[in-house]
């Protein structure tokens, strides 16, 4: 099968996930003989031009009409049988879906967050799960509140492109690929056309090392961010010091916007470690030597990568329950869930995680099962392939042409 791939890859400042499933879908791809190919924007070149250049920046976010120009030379030069987008801000646009029409390719788009609905993409404001917009003809709400950045002005380019472009996504899209069912649920209340949404699961490549013994920290791997439920993690770890402790440190891995609060907090103390980046390797030693991974986010999140990784390494998770933590952590079989932004309910979950080694292995033996069962590379791939050729049959239907 010869897919293109289209992307804007988000800044290298901060790992990102969503640059990493596209990465690994590629390589499983091209892996199993597909022939591969990818039609790119990079983030980190707004940096390097003129003043002029950046300012016209927020005006290509609705509509890019260089990028539709481009990309269908590329298409009609070298015809794929179907093109994969995934990101689009702010470089490409969905000028992309125009390049597709004009030459009649089918897509398939991959939903890695919430921005169909919400301009942040994160269904979240105010340090708390946010569904204003959710089902509202407009994004009136985020600008409202200045969702994006903390700006109203930022927010602007991002709400006109859901208001103008809803349509030609609903319209110009075979499959989009839901990456769990909470966020399929999220999307269809949104009036998104249910026959098109589908759940197609991230996979986590096998790290190829399973945790032996009971494991020897706690670990926090991610962005240090509001969002993410670091000041939430803070407050539950005093809570569970103040009563003596559970035995093991906390890690902390990661850099992000509270990475200062962070190092403070940890300062000085025999039960906390920040250890700032982790590479890739590191990371999957980290995961491999944990009591639980820990993921305590304060957003609804439509996946959750570090929770699938360490189902991969045979631990469980303590994670926030709400948004896909629930379909992907079955509490008290492969992992533990709190009441989201409930610190004694996260340090009474840390304590039973922590307390219980027997119970704790069985729930991470289960956890590697479930792993093996549904987000191994292995269903990954077929169920990446199976949406691409629903997509092209679709599309070849007689009346495929016109939507």
């Amino acid at each position: 099968m010869h897919v293109l791939v289209v992307h804007n890859r988000y800044s290298s400042a901060q790992p990102s996930g969503e640059n990493r499933v596209v990465d690994e879908e590629v390589g499983l791809l091209r892996a199993a003989g597909h022939r591969v190919e990818l039609f790119e924007r990079r983030s980190d070149t707004i940096a390097a031009r003129s003043l002029l250049s950046k300012a016209a920046v927020p005006l290509l976010v609705p509509w890019n009409p260089a990028v539709r120009t481009e990309l269908a030379a590329r298409l009609r030069g070298d015809r794929p049988d179907v093109v994969h987008v995934h990101n689009v801000f702010p470089l490409l646009s969905p000028a992309v879906l125009a390049a597709c029409a004009d030459v009649g390719v089918p897509v398939v788009a991959t939903l890695h967050n919430y921005t169909q609905i919400c301009p942040p993409g994160t269904l979240h404001r105010d340090g708390r799960p946010c569904t204003d917009c959710v089902g509202s003809p407009t994004s009136l709400p985020a600008v409202r509140h200045g969702c994006y950045r903390n700006s109203r002005l930022a927010t602007v380019p991002l709400a006109v492109s859901l208001s103008v472009n809803r349509r030609r996504w609903w319209s110009g899209v075979e499959r989009f690929l839901c990456i769990s069912s909470a966020q399929r649920d999220i999307l269809v209340r949104s009036g998104m056309p249910p026959e098109r949404l589908v759940v197609k699961h991230n996979f986590v490549p096998d790290p190829g090392t399973l945790r032996t013994g009971d494991g020897e920290h706690v670990l926090f791997l991610g962005r240090l961010a509001e969002t993410k439920g670091v000041r939430l993690l803070m407050a539950a770890w005093d809570e569970v010091a103040a009563d003596g402790g559970v035995g093991v440190p906390l890690v902390i891995a990661g850099a992000g916007p509270l990475e200062r609060d962070v190092t403070a907090w940890a300062a000085g103390r025999d039960d906390v470690r920040y250890v700032g980046l982790y590479d890739p390797a590191q990371c999957r030693e980290a995961v491999a030597r944990s009591v639980a991974v820990v993921a305590p986010s304060m957003s609804l999140e439509t996946f959750g990568l570090v929770v699938a990784e360490a189902m991969a390494a045979g631990v469980p998770a303590v994670a926030a329950g709400h948004g896909a933590f629930t379909e992907l952590v079955e509490d008290g079989v492969t992992g533990l869930l709190h009441r989201p932004g409930e610190a004694a309910s996260l340090a009474s979950c840390l304590r039973r995680v922590t307390a219980e080694p027997a119970g704790n292995r069985e729930m991470g033996q289960a956890a590697r099962r479930r792993y093996e069962r549904d987000f191994s590379p292995a269903v990954g791939l077929e169920r990446l392939v199976e949406e691409y050729r629903s997509a092209i049959a679709e599309r070849s239907e007689p009346m495929g042409g016109s939507k």
